[in-house]
């Protein structure tokens, strides 16, 4: 992972020492807004911005689903860093296009030469100031929902007002226990700090199980930002957290709910091109390298979500 100190590059891993070998997810660097409003300094503009994301990231994988739901392809551009994670954090295959930059922590002493902090993907890039609006993917899907619909003519929501506590409210609940919860299992360098997540791990998931039971969605029958926050880690956990991240209780095709949610979500159109599961399993077990020292990337598992998911039942 390594991060920035004063704008000089340092190859280091988290610092569980201090923590009782409890994973610490650090906070985002960078917290601007695209407002569409006469005195906003970002303002929602055709072509004026870019998105940096790694395929294998859940949390860059929530921009790419509101990047496609919302019509902004035409809009916003993409580069995909590599899936490998080493010595200099992500890399680009090539060059990405703006400023020619073969290294994602480039792109933040671009946008601040004495920069401290992880660089973490997504990252949403403003070409007209060239600096970074932001780097917090909650904030960035916000954004993708709201600020670009006069220009798309798009204006389905998913934070609509009236179901925002509730929104709120699941993920809060999620983020947690599921969504950074398989990284404190995986991350964590105690037996205790691991099995702490793990319980509230699988707890939470039989909760989202049961839920899912009598509820077509998180909240009721719409699709809204909390599906999509979740849908980024369930897809991501059957071929990697349960395996690589020892969340090994149960796996995504043992939630009869759940795992018919997950192929529905991922059934929408445009989503499953939006998920690439030979960077996410290239990612995981080819650079975490202080959990998976052979760096051998298993072929499977076979997963069926193009399958008929019944949830309309």
């Amino acid at each position: 992972m390594g991060k920035l100190v004063e704008g000089v590059w340092h190859d280091v891993w988290y610092d569980t020492k201090t923590s009782g070998g409890k994973f610490v997810r650090e906070d985002a660097g960078f917290r601007n807004w695209i407002e569409n409003s006469p005195n906003a300094t970002y303002k929602p503009e055709s072509g004026r911005y870019h998105l940096y994301v790694s395929l294998a990231c859940p949390w860059a994988h929530r921009t790419l689903v509101f990047r496609q739901l919302k019509g902004l392809a035409d809009h916003i551009d993409v580069t995909v860093v590599c899936p490998d994670m080493m010595g200099e954090g992500w890399e680009m295959g090539l060059p990405e296009p703006l400023y020619g930059h073969t290294r994602m922590h480039q792109i933040y002493t671009q946008a601040k030469r004495d920069y401290t902090g992880r660089v973490t993907v997504p990252v949403l890039w403003d070409k007209k100031t060239e600096t970074i609006v932001s780097n917090e993917s909650s904030e960035i899907i916000r954004m993708f929902n709201s600020a670009f619909n006069e220009l798309t003519g798009n204006h389905d929501d998913y934070y609509p007002q009236a179901l925002q506590a509730k929104v709120d409210e699941w993920n809060d609940y999620i983020y947690p226990r599921i969504n950074n919860g398989v990284y404190r299992c995986g991350f964590a360098t105690t037996q205790e700090a691991y099995e702490e997540a793990y319980e509230q791990l699988f707890e939470a998931l039989d909760k989202v199980d049961s839920h899912l039971a009598t509820s077509r969605y998180l909240v009721g029958d719409t699709i809204t930002e909390a599906d999509w926050r979740l849908f980024t880690t369930l897809v991501r956990f059957d071929a990697v957290y349960v395996g690589h991240f020892k969340c090994n209780k149960k796996r995504i095709a043992d939630y009869p709910n759940i795992q018919g949610y997950l192929k529905e979500l991922y059934q929408v159109e445009g989503v499953k091109e939006t998920t690439d599961f030979y960077h996410i399993k290239r990612h995981y077990y080819f650079s975490h390298t202080g959990i998976n020292p052979t760096q051998v990337v298993p072929v499977g598992p076979e997963l069926d979500l193009d399958s008929p998911h019944g949830r309309d039942k």
